[in-house]
């Protein structure tokens, strides 16, 4: 059975919170750690790399003995490490570390001085109004726990929809070569773009679902079958991602793939329309009076209501109808439209590549220019650079650009946005840099007008930028900071300086609203991989698909604009 990089980055990621709960070597943990976050950053399957004998202890963060585990995993599915460590650990206290906001450090603690060990057990805790007496449990915290706990099993998960597609991608190719099977599609909120999906809506146009029915038996991937019927069939996949399974008739497969990608909001409204013009709109086509007159394609349903094809990632129910009836729908972005990328790092700061690997790697990928932004010192997670050797790089930028013609690296640094509003590095060096791009990595929790008046006073220096992740979220892990993107946006506008959407997918930061509302103040949206190695720069599509989301046309986009201009606009931000 294939094993996926995600499962791979999952049992390291469990061996160190197995580890972390019994307090075991922190180097040992941190390579576990490492690994994880390495190979899921990998966008080829570590399968195919070994099978095409590649020497995968070539990755960062992977060693010889982490490459034996790997190989053990690749061929068996399991790794003796991580069972011999769940052996040793109460299946209770593992329970717990699958509650968001719980850490090893956090379920140790409430063992330790209140022998929690179970879900239930912190149930009654907290209803006991003994939590809080644990260092690190305030109320803040307690009041999380006891609204996770009361609206969510331990069981229940998203998923980043790039891992779903280590897991559905490889479903959908495999039905796409079954004969008798014609279309497939993945629809529902992995199709619309949505940052992480629930389940998977898998559409299948074939004559006779006997034979969906036959290769469905046949893959080895499907852990267990939970219902069956003559046009659905829903599975759970080993990994635990559900797959719902529809099967269509090719002639109507249009309107299915209309209804099942959704959301139910907009097809309501589109069926409104269609009961306007005296129709039927359903997943089996288009009806007046019991008649099918449509629904082969997609194009064809909207066609019946009088509109135009709307984007998939437009289908929201937030205007989008409206704007197909105005003919106001934009021309969104495409991966094509990107020339550049303003946020990259090397192995100079905490990325694993060198200035040349990436500058290639950009080539490769069809970018013009690519601005190289390691962090500032200040940082203390990272190896940040000091002003000597943020010069050193630049020198070495200069080099290297008198190499290349056919891609140019800009000079930049990423750095900290300071608790007062400060940045980490001197006014005079980052006037010498291409671009600044700033970000806010502490003090998350100041209330929104301090954080607000923090970036407000980053946005005044003299060489200030981009603002780099605005929310400094991370999706599932840590909510986005409280501050008014309002105002931000009108002093971005007024400076004038521009705002990050962080690619990165587990950040997509900007959200697809607030891509909206900054585009709706005039204030231009940097799409930025923040590659941390060469492969990473494929975070840009993860970008697009979300701007796409957010209504923006390339004219909305800083890097979509050749290099001259750019150079241009981001002159223009030195007061």
């Amino acid at each position: 059975m294939p094993v996926h990089n995600e499962e791979v980055a999952r049992i390291f990621e469990e061996i160190a919170d197995l580890l972390a709960l019994r307090d075991e070597n922190p180097f040992r943990i941190r390579a576990y750690l490492r690994a994880a976050q390495s190979i899921r950053a990998q966008r080829r399957e570590l399968a195919d790399r070994v099978r095409e004998g590649e020497d995968i202890d070539a990755l960062p963060g992977i060693g010889p003995d982490l490459k034996s585990k790997i190989i053990e995993i690749l061929n068996t599915g399991r790794c003796q490490t991580l069972d011999r460590l769940r052996k040793k650990v109460p299946a209770g206290l593992r329970e717990l570390l699958r509650i968001h906001g719980l850490g090893p450090k956090r379920v140790r603690a409430l063992w330790n001085e209140l022998k929690i060990g179970s879900r239930a057990d912190l149930q009654r805790a907290i209803a006991d109004g003994t939590v809080p007496a644990v260092r690190g449990f305030g109320p803040k915290l307690v009041a999380r726990l006891a609204e996770e706990l009361k609206s969510r099993s331990a069981e229940e998960r998203r998923w980043l929809r790039p891992i779903a597609a280590q897991f559905a991608e490889p479903l959908a190719a495999y039905l796409r070569a079954v004969p008798g099977i014609e279309q497939v599609l993945i629809a529902g909120s992995y199709r619309r773009g949505r940052e992480t999906v629930g389940d998977i809506d898998l559409l299948v146009g074939a004559a006779d679902e006997t034979a969906v029915k036959k290769a469905l038996l046949a893959y080895d991937e499907i852990g267990q079958w939970l219902a069956q019927g003559d046009k659905n069939i829903s599975v759970i996949l080993r990994s635990g991602l559900r797959i719902d399974i529809r099967i269509s008739a090719p002639s109507c497969f249009g309107a299915g793939a209309h209804y099942f990608t959704g959301s139910k909001a907009h097809n309501i409204h589109v069926r409104r329309l269609g009961q306007e013009h005296g129709l039927k709109i359903n997943e089996y086509g288009v009806f007046r009076r019991g008649r099918i007159v449509a629904g082969d394609t997609e194009a064809s349903v909207f066609a019946c209501v009088g509109l135009p094809y709307i984007p998939v990632e437009l289908r929201e129910d937030q205007g989008e109808v409206e704007a197909a009836r105005g003919g106001r729908l934009p021309l969104l972005l495409s991966r094509e439209d990107l020339r550049g990328d303003l946020h990259s790092h090397t192995k100079s700061s905490d990325g694993h590549d060198s200035l040349k690997a990436m500058a290639l790697a950009a080539r490769t990928a069809g970018l013009e220019y690519l601005a190289i932004t390691d962090h500032s010192r200040h940082l203390g997670i990272v190896h940040g650079l000091d002003e000597a050797e943020l010069r050193k790089q630049m020198e070495s930028i200069d080099r290297l650009n008198e190499q290349f013609r056919d891609i140019t690296l800009l000079k930049g640094v990423e750095v900290d946005i300071l608790e007062s509003g400060e940045l980490a590095l001197p006014d005079r060096l980052l006037a010498e840099l291409d671009v600044v791009v700033a970000a806010i990595h502490g003090h998350f929790d100041l209330p929104a007008d301090r954080q607000t008046d923090r970036i407000l006073r980053a946005m005044e220096h003299r060489a200030f930028s981009i603002l780099a992740h605005p929310g400094s979220r991370l999706i599932g892990q840590r909510p986005s900071i409280a501050f008014d993107l309002e105002r931000v946006c009108r002093a971005a506008k007024s400076r004038p300086c521009f705002l990050e959407l962080n690619a990165q997918p587990d950040r997509l930061d900007l959200d697809d609203a607030q891509c909206r509302m900054v585009r709706d103040h005039g204030v231009l949206i940097s799409i930025s991989s923040d590659a941390h190695d060469a492969s990473q720069l494929d975070n840009l599509q993860f970008g697009v698909t979300q701007a796409r989301r957010g209504w923006l046309s390339a004219a909305d986009v800083l890097n979509a604009h050749p290099l001259a201009q750019v150079h241009q606009l981001l002159k223009s931000t030195i007061l």
